[in-house]
């Protein structure tokens, strides 16, 4: 599929949603607000460790059958300037790719990261089996400086499942991203998957395990493999907290991380 057409699906996507929402006014609608840390580390393919961590501020916005979100991540990153933090958070965490520089003292820099938007659209539910499919379009805005990313856009599609087997929830995505490349940043569009299954240990908390998945996205990079598991729980009706550590398998993910996120929802 050609780069334009991944962005028009996207961009419809997103312009639909607003409609859609305006359309479903009488819908009961939530809106939530959520920040956290995620820390991060790796070689990355590298000599030298590159130490992350992402503060992100995250709004979410449902009604009806449509979500929206937006994240807005401040970045503090700890290396040698030889790896790109990219946009792609999968909710839990950054992830990073490993790029090419002359840049060689380790040094500690801060700022805004790459903001990201999403719209996701349910198109099968049943309430009574607790069984979904949606399709979100997901937009990675090129907003942090090029210490951190490639300060170009990237573009996703992704269709997902989920199903509720007794205290049992295995879920299943599979997607697309546009990743924006240029000259100085040649990078290749990527297929990327996840799945994963959470287990409720009560009516207040759960736990579960992800395995995710992505292509290649650059020459100097791999594929990204990953696996984390994660705990939720509800501190009271509108208050969750999740936390997750998560472990690497190849040189574009990093070593390990860890995270924590506090949500309310109104």
């Amino acid at each position: 599929m050609k780069r334009k057409d991944i962005q028009m699906m996207v961009a419809t996507m997103f312009a639909a949603s607003l409609v859609s929402a305006v359309a479903h006014a009488d819908d009961e609608s939530y809106l939530t607000l959520s920040t956290g840390f995620d820390y991060s580390t790796g070689k990355y393919g590298t000599t030298a460790t590159t130490n992350t961590t992402s503060i992100p501020v995250t709004a979410n916005y449902e009604r009806g059958d449509w979500s929206l979100r937006l994240t807005v991540p401040y970045l503090i990153v700890t290396g040698e300037g030889d790896v790109t933090v990219s946009g792609r958070t999968g909710g839990r965490r950054a992830t990073t790719t490993t790029t090419t520089t002359t840049t060689k003292t380790r040094t500690t820099q801060t700022g805004l990261g790459d903001i990201v938007t999403m719209a996701s659209y349910d198109l099968y539910m049943n309430d009574d089996a607790d069984t979904g499919l949606g399709l979100t379009g997901r937009i990675k805005f090129g907003t942090a400086n090029k210490s951190f990313g490639t300060g170009l856009n990237d573009y996703s599609l992704q269709l997902y499942s989920y199903t509720q087997i007794g205290d049992l929830s295995p879920s299943l995505s599979i997607g697309y991203e546009v990743v924006g490349s240029s000259s100085t940043t040649p990078m290749s569009n990527v297929f990327f998957g996840a799945i994963g299954t959470s287990y409720s240990l009560s009516d207040a908390t759960s736990i579960g395990v992800d395995y995710r998945y992505a292509q290649q996205a650059s020459v100097t990079g791999s594929e990204q493999k990953d696996a984390s598991i994660y705990a939720s729980h509800r501190l009271s009706d509108d208050l969750y907290l999740r936390g997750y550590v998560m472990q690497g398998f190849t040189d574009s993910s990093a070593d390990n991380g860890v995270g924590l996120s506090v949500s309310l929802t109104y």
